[in-house]
């Protein structure tokens, strides 16, 4: 994977972004029974669950404070990006160097993970309010873990480079077919991109546009205030996006066509997707799978 620092896409530094937030205290009760006692971010593609191409596309974009919002029976993604010696001594012993390089080098030196419980699943926009202790008077990442993108650069190092470009909030959205507005965030934009208004869910028929949020936000830390004032909109739950429409007025949001491929990976169906198209780019499997792929098409 290419770093971010070795791409031209220029960051300044007043501008950088030191915090991500991985909201993980879902029940990922679409991939049940698999879940029942496994995170869903822990479900694999290929060789990395899903929340270690969540943190290695943050770390890429330069973020150096990793905030997990979890819940019970999440203790696995705690362990996955802690150490474990009695591993890594297995591993010298056998001499297994590059596999003890990949559990070494899964949170680089100067990297921080935060662990924060949400008590109860109020929904997105509560698991984002539990971060504000943590990421402090700053802007900050939102990664949604389930929807893996394979960009290049990465899609948060684009939406950073965006923000330093203009200064205000940015959310990632990609277009959807009319008929699935009322799975998402959708949003209408001006000339400029800036964001004029969002709606959470709407029908087909209510629908300001067919630009949906996707799981990549970078926010101006005001989005906490709205979130503290924020009631319970759509399933009963505190919405990221009715906070976001209470921002709009006071402070720049801006829509971000990103530049990558999507996988819905809270759905099977984009599960397997992700599982196919990463398998058949992966160094090591690549080749074999793609040959294994033709013969079952060919049967």
């Amino acid at each position: 994977m290419m770093r971010a620092e070795q791409i031209l896409w220029s960051i300044p530094l007043s501008t950088k972004v030191r915090s991500a937030v991985f909201p993980v205290a879902g029940r990922g009760t679409r991939f049940l029974p698999a879940t029942k006692a496994s995170p869903k971010e822990m479900l694999p593609v290929v060789d990395k669950p899903l929340i270690q191409y969540a943190v290695e596309e943050a770390i890429d974009a330069g973020a150096t404070k990793l905030i997990f919002i979890t819940g019970s029976s999440k203790r696995a993604i705690e362990d996955h990006f802690d150490s474990d010696p009695e591993l890594e001594q297995a591993l010298t012993e056998s001499g297994k160097d590059d596999l003890l390089r990949s559990i070494r080098g899964i949170v680089p030196e100067g990297v921080a993970c935060i662990y924060i419980r949400q008590g109860k699943p109020l929904g997105l926009g509560h698991a984002v309010l539990c971060a504000r202790v943590a990421v402090g008077d700053e802007p900050f990442f939102v990664h949604l873990a389930d929807d893996l993108i394979a960009g290049n650069p990465p899609c948060l190092t684009q939406m950073a480079s965006e923000f330093a470009r203009h200064g205000g909030s940015v959310i990632a959205v990609e277009t959807v077919p009319k008929q699935d507005t009322s799975s998402y965030g959708i949003v209408s934009v001006d000339e400029s991109g800036r964001i004029t208004e969002i709606v959470e869910k709407p029908t087909p028929d209510k629908a300001p546009s067919n630009s949906a949020v996707v799981g990549r936000y970078l926010l101006a830390p005001e989005i906490f205030d709205k979130l503290e004032t924020t009631g319970r909109g759509a399933g009963g739950e505190i919405q990221l996006t009715d906070a976001i429409a209470d921002l709009l007025g006071e402070s720049p949001v801006y829509a971000y066509s990103f530049s990558g491929k999507r996988f819905d990976c809270g759905s099977k169906l984009g599960y397997l997707k992700a599982t196919v198209a990463y398998g058949l780019d992966h160094p090591d499997t690549g080749g074999a799978f793609r040959a294994h792929l033709r013969d079952i098409l060919d049967d």
